[in-house]
């Protein structure tokens, strides 16, 4: 039995074997096709499928839009054509084995696409779409991630250009596991550019032109990419007007022409200029813009010394704030003229060697000190409104919407000028007489005290010098005393001259009001003051005495003398007042 049962199990064991191996004669060894790539013949197109034959039990069907490049573009299969087919199973539920284009063209892309990376070579791919944060890239069946920041040295604002075209790309990273590759076009272009750097710097040189990109613009200027190479271009040498910003004149990715100015080989910084390969507008302005010549112009800056008048593109003028307005002064020139608008100017200076022109706005308008004087000679009354009052005068508003100023020294006759210029306040209105008109120096000078004539002319006609006159107590000073002599006409007596006695020499003794008789003995016209004394009063007085009763040699003393000359004055005055 056990003999027998052996003999069983060893013939069904001959016949599994000889089974297996008729069923793999049968297949064709179909049972090793999964997860690899076979070649595969085209039977058939229909309803978007593909349908190929790989010598398998039963056919598979294939997505047409497998057989796109990239997964774009028209399928390129026909019918009988032999394809690279990966097996991805050998039947489904259907009894159909599954086959996939895409994954054979991956397959054999990975295999060369590991061998570049390892290498360090570049690859030939298409962009094909666009994903989060980059694009995909069809390399030659195997998709990979170009990321936005590497798609160029710049950063590209339209990326439809580069879709669809076969070009260069560099392998950053790639894992097969995951199916994972990531590319750089920069890359690329970088190395291109380095290649390009080098030959560019040893044949540059100062006065080329160039053909440009503006690649960056900044408040000084903008980077232009010289192909490899970056230049700067400075704002003031974008063109021969005044531009304010770089933006006002260039885009980023604007196309440009440029002109070498500068090239150091060792920092290899280059200096651009685009207004150098332009007519320069500043040749024959001397003949063009003659001193005194009237011209309009538009105002294109405003600083806190004065304001600049564009006369013709890259041609420009400055009206100093001095030249500005003949009445407004310490005015800041924005609140003259605003930018942009158009004015009228007179050319005042050209300096060719500094490329300026000084220009004039108040010489364009009417001057009022011209007017002023032609109108209002000197000697004429006017009446204004006191502006400001300062420690040397008023001044006061005139016709014309200009000042002139009274002095100090012109306020009064009688007080002194910093007491006379308390009685007036900001805002009264007073009446004037014009003194003098000064044009160049633009200045009026005007008086009130004019208004009246002065009370020293009347001291020839009233009193002169030695004669004797009754005056009155007008101040008491250390040093004397102040009086007023007839009409008002200032005097003063001097502390020494106040008696001939010493201890009567006192100005206190007197009390504003009183009055005494006193000696004119000077008449200083410069002063306006007429110097009087009582002591020389009381000399002469002693004098006529003397003369007059007699002397003391004849036996009478100089009190009796003085007794009987005053007690004759006294009769007299007694006489006369009756």
């Amino acid at each position: 039995m056990a003999k027998g049962s052996a003999l069983r199990k060893t013939s069904n064991d001959a016949a599994s074997a000889e089974f297996a191996a008729l069923l793999e004669e049968s297949l064709g060894g179909s049972a090793s096709f999964e997860g690899t790539v076979v070649k595969g013949r085209v039977i058939r197109i229909a309803n978007d499928f593909v349908v190929v034959d790989v010598g398998l039990k039963s056919e598979g069907r294939v997505a047409i839009r497998e057989f796109a490049n990239g997964g774009t573009g028209a399928p390129e299969v026909r019918e009988g054509d032999t394809v690279d087919i990966f097996v991805d199973r050998m039947e489904n539920k259907d009894g159909e084995a599954v086959l996939s284009r895409d994954k054979a063209r991956r397959e054999e892309a990975w295999t060369v696409l590991e061998k570049a990376f390892t290498d360090q070579e570049r690859v030939m791919g298409t962009i094909f779409g666009r994903v989060k944060g980059g694009f995909t890239v069809d390399l030659s069946g195997a998709v990979a991630f170009l990321p936005g920041s590497q798609v160029d040295v710049r950063p590209v604002r339209d990326v439809g250009p580069l879709m669809g075209q076969a070009q260069q790309f560099a392998i950053l990273k790639m894992d097969r596991r995951r199916g994972n590759i990531v590319v750089s076009r920069r890359a690329v272009m970088e190395e291109t550019r380095a290649e390009d750097r080098t030959r560019l710097m040893g044949a540059l040189s100062e006065g080329q032109v160039l053909d440009g990109v503006v690649k960056n613009i900044t408040d000084y200027g903008a980077f232009v990419d010289l192909g490899g190479v970056d230049g700067l271009l400075h704002v003031t040498d974008i063109a021969w007007k005044r531009i304010n910003h770089p933006s006002e004149a260039l885009t980023i990715g604007q196309q440009v022409k440029v002109q070498v100015i500068r090239f150091n080989p060792e920092t290899q910084r280059i200096s651009l200029g685009m207004k150098q390969l332009m007519s320069d507008p500043w040749d024959g302005a001397g003949a063009k813009y003659p001193v005194g010549l009237k011209l309009k112009g538009r105002v294109t800056n405003i600083t806190d010394y004065g304001a600049f008048v564009e006369l013709e593109p890259g041609v420009e003028g400055l009206v100093h704030v001095s030249e500005m307005s003949w009445t407004k002064k310490n005015v800041h020139p924005g609140k003259i003229v605003s930018t942009s608008q158009e004015v009228e100017v007179m050319v005042l200076d050209v300096d060719m060697s500094k490329r300026r022109i000084s220009l004039g706005l108040k010489q364009c308008m009417a001057n009022p000190w011209e007017s002023f004087a032609e109108k209002y000679p000197a000697g004429t009354e006017l009446e204004g409104e006191v502006r400001n009052i300062t420690e040397f005068g008023l001044f006061v508003g005139l016709p014309g919407d200009i000042d002139g100023m009274v002095h100090l020294s012109d306020l009064s006759w009688d007080k002194a000028g910093d007491e006379a210029i308390r009685d007036y306040k900001k805002g009264d209105n007073v009446k004037v007489k014009v003194l003098d008109v000064d044009i160049d120096k633009e200045r009026i000078s005007l008086g009130i005290k004019q208004l009246e004539n002065d009370p020293f002319e009347k001291v020839g006609s009233v009193a002169k010098k030695g004669d004797v006159v009754t005056v009155i107590v007008a101040g008491i000073q250390e040093n004397g005393i102040d009086v007023t002599v007839q009409d008002g006409i200032p005097g003063f007596i001097r502390k020494s001259e106040l008696s001939r006695d010493r201890s009567e020499q006192r100005p206190d003794r007197y009390a504003i009001g009183d009055k005494l008789d006193a000696k004119i003995t000077n008449i200083d016209r410069a002063s306006r003051r007429v110097v009087l004394s009582v002591k020389a009063r009381e000399l002469d007085e002693e004098k006529k005495a003397m003369a007059d009763f007699g002397s003391s040699d004849s036996g009478a003393s100089l009190g009796d003398i003085l007794g009987a000359a005053l007690s004759r004055a006294q009769k007299k005055d007694e006489k006369e007042e009756e």
